[in-house]
């Protein structure tokens, strides 16, 4: 009995143990980041981290102007997905912190969530923590109440963070960040391909309505295509590549997913518009002629 007893003990406190201890990695420039859900206090205290975070708190001051809007926040809790190789993370979220202490609303209405950097698991968490969620950039704030988003921030605030948060507990947030990105996150969650496909020009001008510049949509391909997502980096490149046409970025990244999809033919007419507008981008050169080759033995 003592001996189950001292068993069961054991196992409780390697589970504590192994619950406190934030998941660490080191990137490919061997640097050490964090991923997974995590407890504030790791960026407080671990040297890795509490520099820069120490240092963006520090930029935030309140206004001075009236603050009781904040009762409205009291039953919020807030998702923030941060990336602590992100320069966008590493300078809002110490100062949402810091804005949110001192309006005296509890810390335990936070939860930190921590994603990869890199190809192979671009902005993903290592257990799917941002599956369903709509991430495609961070910091994201996700503000919800009784389990349901009302309102989110999306890398950084539109106007400031005090006007932000400000209109978002009076009910009137400003519009979130990279609209268009968010808009095909939406509507690759909520419709089938060959149903988009099928009204692909109404999708096309309600991305156009809203997209800014040109790195949202390309940015949002490569995260669809690092998470096994290639149809929908596909189209998503497609669209950016019409909206975009003399964008030598713009297409390579399009003709790089044709590429892998075996759409070779396809992928050598884009890599020749990529040539054609950026004479000296020796990756894009090489992968023509590396196409062209392939093509051409096939031929033969």
């Amino acid at each position: 009995m003592k001996r189950h007893f001292l068993i069961a003990l054991i196992l409780l406190c390697s589970n504590k143990i192994l619950a406190q201890t934030p998941l660490t990695y080191f990137n490919s420039e061997g640097e050490k980041h964090l991923a997974g859900e995590f407890d504030l206090n790791i960026l407080r205290t671990d040297t890795t981290f509490q520099k820069w975070y120490e240092q963006s708190e520090k930029l935030f001051q309140l206004s001075g102007k009236n603050t009781d809007w904040k009762k409205s926040l009291e039953n919020t809790e807030v998702e923030i997905f941060i990336g602590t190789w992100c320069g966008d993370s590493k300078r809002w979220v110490p100062q949402f912190v810091k804005l949110w202490n001192e309006l005296g609303l509890s810390e335990d209405q936070l939860k930190f969530t921590a994603l990869y950097d890199g190809e192979e698991q671009y902005k993903q968490g290592p257990n799917g923590e941002e599956k369903g969620m709509l991430i495609h950039r961070v910091p994201t704030f996700i503000f919800k109440e009784n389990d349901q988003e009302y309102s989110r921030i999306v890398e950084f605030p539109v106007n400031d963070l005090e006007t932000d948060l400000a209109q978002i507990a009076l009910g009137y947030a400003s519009e979130p960040n990279y609209r268009a990105a968010t808009y095909l996150l939406e509507l690759f969650d909520s419709e089938p391909l060959d149903s988009i496909y099928r009204n692909v020009q109404t999708h096309f001008n309600e991305v156009y309505q809203r997209v800014g510049k040109e790195k949202e949509l390309n940015t949002l391909g490569y995260l669809f295509e690092t998470s096994g997502r290639l149809p929908q980096a596909l189209l998503t490149y497609e669209i950016n590549s019409v909206i975009f046409p003399y964008s030598p970025r713009v297409l390579n990244s399009y003709a790089e997913a044709l590429t892998k999809n075996g759409q070779k033919d396809r992928a050598i007419e884009v890599f020749k518009r990529v040539v054609a507008l950026e004479p000296t981008l020796e990756s894009a050169i090489a992968k023509l002629k590396e196409l062209e080759g392939e093509v051409n033995v096939n031929e033969n």
